[in-house]
């Protein structure tokens, strides 16, 4: 074979090799071409940093976002009304992020969704004129935010949109 023919079909080779690499990546989770992650690799990496925040089995739980008025409503519910461990495992959670929540502590979201999501930073300025209540359900519990101020009232909105998307079956908009 000659050089050219060689060069040729290295070249060939190679472009494939970079083709099929690329496009291995790009289905287990690689970013595209743009920078951003697909939409379910980023589910299953907010899946996975979420195992190491929430001590619940999230493929077990639901999350359900309900924005208000005045705020917005978190419910997580053990997807078996009668499964006590995730119940128990949820309700201790959810009371260690009122907490925090109310001292302007949101890294456990920041944590598994990034700095970046929406609505964050606005939530994290603004967290003394935010009320977090935290409420036992018969199946989970119940984080209720509240404040009279427009601007965190569409953060809320905002945060809860980005949750809703990132965890993807684990999540729904509230009833």
């Amino acid at each position: 074979m000659n050089i050219s023919k060689r060069r040729m079909l290295t070249a060939g080779i190679t472009t494939a090799c970079i083709g099929a690499t690329l496009g291995a990546a790009l289905w287990i989770g690689g970013p595209r071409q743009d920078g951003s992650e697909g939409q379910t690799s980023r589910q299953e990496a907010v899946a996975a940093r979420g195992r190491t925040v929430m001590p619940f089995d999230i493929e077990e739980t639901t999350h359900h976002f309900t924005p208000t008025g005045t705020g917005a409503v978190q419910d997580v519910v053990a997807d078996q009304p009668d499964d006590e461990k995730q119940i128990a495992l949820i309700r201790t959670h959810l009371k260690q992020e009122a907490k925090a929540f109310g001292q302007g502590d949101f890294g456990d979201p920041a944590q598994i969704h990034g700095d970046n999501m929406p609505g964050l930073a606005t939530l994290q300025e603004g967290y003394e004129r935010i009320e977090v209540r935290y409420k036992d359900r018969t199946d989970g519990a119940t984080l209720t935010y509240t404040t009279d101020e427009p601007a965190l009232v569409a953060a809320l909105h905002d945060w809860f949109e980005a949750q809703l998307s990132d965890h993807g079956d684990h999540a729904e908009t509230g009833h």
